[in-house]
């Protein structure tokens, strides 16, 4: 039976946020900073929900206070937060000063065996790893991450961070990751291809030549 949250603070930002990936917030707007004070002073998490160009999203994450980095004696908050779980909003509460619902957590199908999606998105992950770093993390290190870990090292277009987000099986998770992995790298390479075209006034060099 899913856990549901009566009075949950909500925050619709233009961004997803995903369990476990770690974002830095400015809070600036008086709502939000009554909303952000109540939630240190009781160790309390809120959500986070994407506010598109189509209207917000009802699946979102809820989110923990890991840091305040800055504190301005207006109140302003520089803050970092990380994601735990996802969540979809089940109807809005209006008599808060700040955005609140009640929410319910959402939780996992049982999970299923795919061995073979697992291991093409750990090695499409380590390959993009290796692409930006220049260095290619060990099969140890991978092989200890889930989708969502993943995922949230990754700066990845936003409808599709949303899509991870509904998916409620970590198979499906990493089957969408194994297929937006290996595109990135099918557009790095065609990148890098143009590149070095553009490099030879457009003329392709042989061996020898």
């Amino acid at each position: 039976m899913a856990e549901v949250v009566e009075r949950f603070p909500l925050f619709p930002l233009g961004l997803v946020l995903l369990p476990r990936e770690v974002v830095p917030l400015h809070i600036f707007e008086e709502r939000y900073k009554l909303m952000i004070g109540e939630c240190l002073e009781a160790g309390r998490e809120f959500g986070i929900l994407w506010l598109s160009d189509d209207g917000l999203k009802e699946v979102g994450c809820s989110a923990e206070i890991t840091e305040v980095l800055e504190r301005t004696e207006d109140g302003r908050m520089n803050i970092l937060v990380q994601g735990t779980r996802p969540l979809r909003l089940l109807r809005r509460v209006e008599d808060l000063e700040y955005p609140a619902g009640d929410v319910e957590l959402l939780d996992e199908e049982p999970p299923g065996a795919e061995p073979d999606a697992a291991a093409e998105a750990r090695e499409h992950y380590a390959e993009l790893v290796e692409k930006v770093t220049d260095s290619r993390p060990s099969d140890s290190d991978v092989g200890g991450l889930d989708a969502y870990a993943m995922a949230a090292t990754l700066d990845f277009a936003l409808e599709a961070k949303q899509d991870l987000l509904e998916q409620r099986s970590e198979a499906e998770r990493l089957r969408s990751l194994a297929e937006l992995f290996a595109a990135t790298l099918r557009r790095l390479e065609q990148s890098e291809r143009a590149a070095e075209r553009a490099q030879g006034n457009g003329k392709v060099r042989f061996e020898g030549a």
